[in-house]
């Protein structure tokens, strides 16, 4: 096999529960090393050569110069995703600053294409450096708010406009927020024993929600329903779509 453990970066949110259990469950585990950061700090340890693997934002894949995409499993949708959403105490219409998460380049990247693009609406955008922003959002000011944090909030604001349902309104595509990267070809046996184990998580959603009880949210519905794992064509369809985009 290999000399030493393979790094594997991946995000520590809800979502990436079912990835992380096949991780820490299947076959592979005793080959690994598992890193949990936010997407950002991800995208810096693999160009920094900190982790062998990593499950990169989307929108970060531009600036990684060379990188493979390693399974056929991601973080995606294929419309409400609830965890990356715009929240407002008023309508998209009295919205005039826009708070962005700090912890995803992709979400903040959809989030202003949204408004350029689909909601067709010019608002001042501020850049949040920790977690107090989530209290700045009030009045015409509203935020981005991205991960369990959005799950958290739901209840809290009484408007909020889901990016990937924007998206899907936008576009006709689902959405990809997230794929699994290496930056150097791999061989193909060592991907295949790497999918198989992300894939295994899947397949005991049920330990998994009963493992992470939350009062906030169906945490059933949220793997089921809100997240998109398979990364068929469509998905890659899409990335290809939001990565033209962005760059218009």
């Amino acid at each position: 096999m290999v000399d030493r453990k393979i790094r594997v970066g991946a995000v520590s949110y809800l979502n990436t529960k079912p990835f992380i259990y096949g991780l820490q469950q299947g076959s592979i585990s005793h080959e690994i090393e598992l890193m949990l950061d936010y997407p950002a700090r991800l995208v810096s340890m693999l160009k920094n050569d900190q982790i062998d693997i990593g499950l990169v934002p989307v929108g970060a894949l531009p600036g990684l110069g060379e990188y493979h995409i390693l399974s056929d499993y991601c973080i995606g949708t294929e419309g409400e995703v609830a965890s990356v959403a715009l929240f407002s105490e008023v309508p998209m219409e009295e919205i005039e600053a826009v708070y962005l998460d700090y912890q995803s380049r992709t979400s903040v990247l959809l989030c202003k294409l949204l408004f350029q693009r689909h909601w067709k609406k010019e608002v001042r955008f501020l850049e949040a450096q920790d977690e107090s922003y989530i209290h700045q959002i009030k009045g015409r000011t509203a935020g981005l708010i991205i991960g369990d944090r959005a799950l958290m909030n739901r209840s809290k604001f009484s408007f909020i406009y889901d990016l990937g349902v924007g998206w899907k309104e936008m576009t006709g595509f689902p959405f990809v927020f997230a794929v699994w990267v290496h930056s150097h070809e791999w061989p193909k046996e060592k991907e295949g024993i790497f999918s198989t184990a992300i894939a295994s998580g899947l397949e005991h959603l049920d330990n998994i929600v009963d493992n992470h009880p939350i009062a906030y949210y169906d945490l059933k519905y949220y793997y089921t329903r809100n997240i998109s794992y398979q990364l068929d064509e469509p998905k890659r369809k899409a990335i290809t779509e939001f990565l033209h985009l962005i760059t218009l």
